[in-house]
C-alpha cells in the first residue's frame, strides 16, 4: 500500500497526552464486546484490508487477560502496557486531523401510513443486488458493489432523489413512516434511531444497506451556495432553513444522492459496522480501509464544549461511516437521545490518535511503519 495513505510512527506511552489520567475501566465494556465478536473468527483471520492489526491469533492473549480482568484502572493500565504498543496514526507527515460526533437520534414515527406519517423508512429493496468483488478477483477483496440488474445488466440503484419521487414504491420496503422529512434524513445521516409510536411502541431500527452513492454534506452545500452563514449549518440550522425554503426542501436533500435501507433492530444497540453494540463515549468510526475494526484507539481531540478538558482517552474502533476518510479522521460516539445530539452536533474537533497493537505482532512487514 502507499505509505501516503496511512503511516504509523512507533511511541511510547509516556508519549501519549493524557495517557495517565483516563479510567480505562471505562473502555472495558466495547472493548469485550470486539474481543467477542474476533473469538468467533478464525485464528487466520485478517484484521483490516492492510492487516495493520495483524491476525485474530495476535489478539488471543490480551483478550483473554482483558475479558478476566477486574474493573481496576491500575490493573488494565499493566495488562495494555505489557500487551499493547501505541503507534502514532499519521498521513504522510500529518498527524493532525478531524473529528467529528453522532448519535442515536430519538424520533417519533408510525408502523403504518397516515396523514401525519407519511414519510417512509425502506427496508432493503427486494431488487437491490450486492457484489463482492473479491469473487471475480482477489486483488480486490473487500471491494463491493450495489446496484440492480437492467435488462440483464448490474446498473446503478436508484438516487435519493428517486426513491423520494417514488422509484420504489410498490416493492414492499417501507419499513416505518415518520412525519418530519428532516428527521428521516438525520436518521440516515446517523445510520440508526429509535421511533416512538402514538401507541407507545419503542422501535429501534438500524443500518442494512445503501444505494451504492457516496455521501454528500447538505450543510456544506447549503454554505456554498451562500444559503447559510459559515458555521452555521447544523440540524436545527438546516430545519429553519427548510422551514423557510419548503419548495426547495426535497430538492435540497437529494443533493445526497446516498440513501439508507434500515432494518429493525431487537435487543441492545446502536451497532456498529462490527455488528457490536456502540458504547457512549468509548466507540469509534474510522477509516476501515485504512485501520481494522475491533482494536484499541488512544485519543487526543478537543472537547465540543471549550469549557471541557480534552477529549484524551481509551476509545475502540468499532464503526465506519461514509464521510470518515482518511487515516486520522473520527467520528465519536455520543449515545442516545438529545443530551448526547448537543455534543455530537457541534463537534468538529482537531486532534490526533494513536492506535495501540500487540508486542506480539511483526510489524516489521507492515509498509506503513516507520523504520
Amino acid at each position: 500500500m502507499p505509505t501516503a495513505e496511512i503511516q504509523l510512527t512507533a511511541a511510547a506511552y509516556e508519549e501519549l497526552p493524557g495517557w495517565g489520567n483516563d479510567d480505562l475501566t471505562a473502555a472495558l465494556p466495547a472493548w469485550r464486546r470486539s474481543c467477542d465478536r474476533l473469538a468467533r473468527l478464525a485464528p487466520e483471520t485478517q484484521l483490516g484490508r492492510l492487516a495493520i492489526g495483524g491476525t485474530v491469533r495476535d489478539w488471543t492473549d490480551i483478550c483473554a487477560d482483558i475479558r478476566a480482568a477486574p474493573a481496576d484502572n491500575g490493573v488494565i493500565r499493566e495488562l495494555v502496557e505489557a500487551h499493547l504498543r501505541p503507534f502514532r496514526v499519521s498521513a504522510g507527515d500529518r498527524s493532525e486531523g478531524l473529528f467529528t460526533g453522532y448519535y442515536e437520534p430519538i424520533f417519533a414515527g408510525a408502523r403504518a401510513r397516515s396523514d401525519k406519517f407519511d414519510i417512509p423508512l425502506h427496508a432493503v429493496p427486494p431488487d437491490l443486488v450486492e457484489v463482492s468483488l473479491g469473487d471475480f478477483d482477489a486483488a480486490l477483496d473487500g471491494r463491493r458493489l450495489v446496484g440492480q440488474v437492467v435488462d440483464g445488466r448490474l446498473q446503478p440503484y436508484h438516487r435519493r432523489g428517486d426513491i423520494q419521487n417514488g422509484a420504489i414504491d410498490g416493492k414492499n420496503a417501507e419499513l416505518m413512516w415518520m412525519a418530519d422529512p428532516l428527521e428521516a434524513f438525520i436518521l440516515h445521516i446517523q445510520g440508526s434511531g429509535i421511533i416512538e409510536t402514538p401507541e407507545g411502541e419503542v422501535v429501534r431500527v438500524g443500518f442494512a444497506n445503501h444505494n451504492g452513492f457516496d455521501y454528500v454534506s447538505v450543510g456544506k452545500w447549503l454554505i456554498a451556495a451562500g444559503e447559510l452563514p459559515e458555521h452555521q449549518a447544523d440540524f436545527e440550522d438546516i430545519r429553519a432553513w427548510m422551514e423557510n425554503n419548503p419548495a426547495r426542501a426535497r430538492d435540497v436533500l437529494a443533493i445526497n444522492e446516498r440513501y439508507i435501507f434500515f432494518r429493525e433492530l431487537t435487543g441492545e444497540g446502536p451497532l456498529g459496522a462490527a455488528g457490536e453494540v456502540l458504547t457512549p463515549e468509548r466507540s469509534l468510526a474510522d477509516d476501515t480501509d485504512l485501520l481494522p475494526l475491533g482494536v484499541p484507539i488512544w485519543l487526543d481531540a478537543e472537547h465540543p464544549d471549550p469549557a471541557a478538558d480534552r477529549l484524551q482517552r481509551l476509545m475502540v474502533a468499532q464503526d465506519a461511516g461514509n464521510a470518515i476518510k482518511g487515516a486520522v479522521r473520527g467520528d465519536f460516539y455520543w449515545g442516545t437521545g438529545d443530551a448526547a445530539l448537543a455534543q455530537a452536533g457541534r463537534m468538529k474537533s482537531k486532534g490526533e490518535y494513536y492506535i495501540l497493537l500487540p508486542r506480539s505482532l511483526d510489524v516489521t512487514r507492515l509498509a506503513a511503519v516507520n523504520p
